[in-house]
């Protein structure tokens, strides 16, 4: 089938690509870019006023299947992911039980092709069962289709067993993703340490509770050479200590969520459990830290740790709630709120939501060079709606944005060449 995409601002930053052009797609791949395209197409979309990208990719989600599925299922967090413009996402391994062998990577896999939505690149756990004590096998899981290692919600606290997991994870080309948290630090900790967990009379989690493990585990890094890279950075101590990183040559990577630039621990005040999330939000001057993080490239990647909890598991006393927020469906326009302040051009923020992610996880996909698979997505950044708990696709609603009038919008999703959203409508 040909699909002719007309008149969109086509942004492919591997290709150095920011102009209006039309896109051809046939047989789920690529064929042509150019400036006008006068092939005839059995389907055509008009993209004008639309910018047309490589797919998102989303780095860091939790689909919550197997054991949780009252949170969130495959697909309901897939569908989720396609409204908020997303072609492929990494959910992380920590379900019941935890996704430690190669046929949980099967099963998650086969689910995603039953379903016809979009990619699906498991990531593995580290050690069985995230107990931190013993290395699942990496070969096996490779096997079975995994992107990426971690045992994200539980950091590897033993320095020798994350050393181990590097090097072994070098021999099959894995990156490590590490979920930094001194447990020892956090304690009960429910919300950053500082002058609102004290007026709220809410035990804090110190800053250094993250920064202290990045320092270890880029030392970790450095002595084994394997690939690393941190989630969900939140703090200004950890981001200086990831670029002095990378200025030295350090084969380190990291991620950050619009949670984090968005947001401080003052959304707290009030006890708001939609506001709580591991690690927790910081403070004006580590948001600030973050933007400025993002716009030197410090920061590779923005992700979401789209993490769905129950209404009733969130409606508790605030250190009774769980940890985490969802964020598959809001991410792409809290983003380009950064292109509208300046903080990113829009080739940036493209760059950061589907070239590097896909660099990290070693997959071919990320632009539109001709023969490239056909994961594009089409948005309108210009397009305002609200964010109702109503319209939501994920099964969970725990999102400290309801109500917000957001601006940037997708409207339309292919994934290998096949359309899943149209017009902002999931049409599978």
């Amino acid at each position: 089938m040909k699909i002719l995409i007309k008149g969109g601002r086509v942004v492919d930053p591997r290709n150095n690509l920011d102009e209006v052009r039309d896109v051809l797609i046939e047989n789920g791949r690529v064929r042509k870019v150019a400036g006008k395209i006068s092939l005839s197409a059995e389907k055509e979309m008009d993209a004008r006023g639309k910018v047309v990208c490589p797919g998102l990719i989303d780095l860091h989600v939790h689909l919550r299947q197997p054991g949780y599925e009252y949170k969130e299922t495959i697909e309901t967090g897939l569908r989720a992911a396609v409204k908020g413009g997303f072609t492929g996402v990494c959910p992380m391994p920590n379900t019941n039980p935890v996704a430690d062998s190669r046929s949980d990577m099967e099963f998650m896999i086969g689910e995603a092709r039953r379903l016809s939505l979009i990619n699906l690149w498991p990531v593995g756990a580290v050690t069985l069962r995230q107990e931190g004590k013993e290395l699942t096998e990496f070969g096996e899981l490779k096997k079975g289709g995994a992107a990426a290692l971690s045992d994200d919600g539980r950091p590897v606290t033993d320095s020798n067993i994350l050393r181990r997991a590097l090097l072994y994870a070098k021999k099959f080309g894995l990156v490590i993703m590490v979920h930094c948290e001194d447990e020892g630090l956090c304690g009960d900790g429910c919300m950053n340490e500082g002058l609102v967990s004290t007026k709220l009379g809410l035990p804090g989690i110190p800053v250094e509770a993250e920064s202290a493990e990045v320092a270890r585990d880029i030392q970790l890094a450095d002595m084994t050479g394997g690939r690393l890279h941190f989630c969900h950075l939140s703090s200004k101590k950890s981001l200086d200590l990831v670029r002095q990183a990378k200025a030295q040559g350090s084969k380190v990577t990291a991620e950050t969520c619009p949670h984090y630039f968005h947001l401080t621990e003052e959304a707290i005040l009030g006890y708001d459990t939609r506001a709580k999330m591991n690690p927790p939000l910081r403070t004006k001057n580590d948001l600030e830290a973050v933007r400025a993080a993002l716009k030197d490239g410090t920061l590779d990647a923005i992700a979401t740790d789209h993490a769905p909890h129950s209404e009733n598991e969130k409606d508790v006393e605030f250190d009774q709630a769980p940890f985490g927020i969802i964020g598959l469906e809001t991410s792409l326009a809290l983003s380009l709120k950064l292109v509208e302040e300046g903080v990113l051009s829009l080739p940036d923020l493209v760059r950061k939501m589907s070239v590097r992610p896909a660099e990290i996880i070693q997959t071919d996909r990320g632009h539109l060079s001709e023969g490239a698979v056909a994961d594009v997505t089409v948005f309108d950044p210009n397009l305002e709606w609200v964010v109702k708990k109503e319209k939501l696709e994920s099964k969970s609603k725990n999102s400290p944005f309801l109500g917000w009038k957001m601006k940037g919008k997708a409207t339309e999703v292919l994934a290998a060449g096949r359309v899943v959203l149209e017009s902002g409508e999931i049409v599978r």
